[in-house]
């Protein structure tokens, strides 16, 4: 029996050149796509338990619903679907958000499709957990560093440079590294070297957790 996917991506044309792609091989079929998170979740509602895709291939940054914010609320409902974020964001935070989100698999969309066929068997068959290679080093990178800090969590944002709690203060409102280097007047490589500048001071290793340090310690 084919393995049954569903695609989630915002962009028509991905989804075309992929599931032909995919199709084309006999091994899976797609029971349905969608183009944003909430349709996708509407389209899961109407499926019958036997109908419903045993993996989803899921993009990250899409309108109304994104990626990770789908698995989150689908792992609550559907613990039998499996995850696999496919993705061209290879940063720590989208990394890091969409594992504490419940993704089973981390792929970039420049994956030769028998890598993405492969991988979704892996994950049906075998219960892994499959990523590009470049992702894969930096998840470990990101767990290493996790285990082996040992430095106690500051309690003041001293450390930091002034254009470092500017954009510390932008990341707790919110806002992307694009939207960041907008608002501030730098380029968006020198949004992300500050920002790793400022994981570095604070012990920590994503957005996430510098924007709960931040607010617990009412630094903006």
């Amino acid at each position: 029996m084919p393995y049954k996917i569903a695609i989630v991506d915002d962009r028509p044309q991905n989804i075309s050149s992929l599931s032909e792609k995919i199709v084309f091989s006999g091994e899976v079929t797609i029971l349905f796509t969608a183009q944003n998170g909430s349709e996708f979740m509407e389209k899961l509602k109407s499926c019958s338990p036997e109908n419903r895709p045993q993996v989803v291939l899921m993009d990250i940054d899409m309108p109304i619903m994104n990626g990770i914010e789908t698995v989150r609320n689908c792992q609550a409902i559907y613990d039998n679907i499996r995850f696999i974020m496919l993705t061209v964001f290879d940063d720590d935070d989208k990394i890091f958000e969409a594992i504490q989100a419940g993704a089973d698999g981390y792929l970039l969309k420049e994956e030769r499709v028998d890598v993405i066929i492969n991988s979704i068997k892996e994950v049906i068959d075998q219960e892994g957990a499959p990523m590009s290679p470049r992702i894969a080093r930096k998840a470990l990178k990101l767990l290493t560093s996790s285990v082996m800090s040992s430095s106690p969590a500051p309690t003041s944002d001293s450390t930091l440079s002034d254009r470092e709690k500017d954009i510390l203060k932008e990341l707790v409102n919110g806002l992307e590294y694009k939207q960041i280097a907008e608002k501030l007047f730098i380029s968006p490589h020198t949004v992300r070297k500050h920002i790793s500048n400022i994981y570095e001071k604070l012990h920590v290793t994503s957005k996430t957790q510098v924007v709960k340090l931040a607010l617990k310690n009412n630094w903006v």
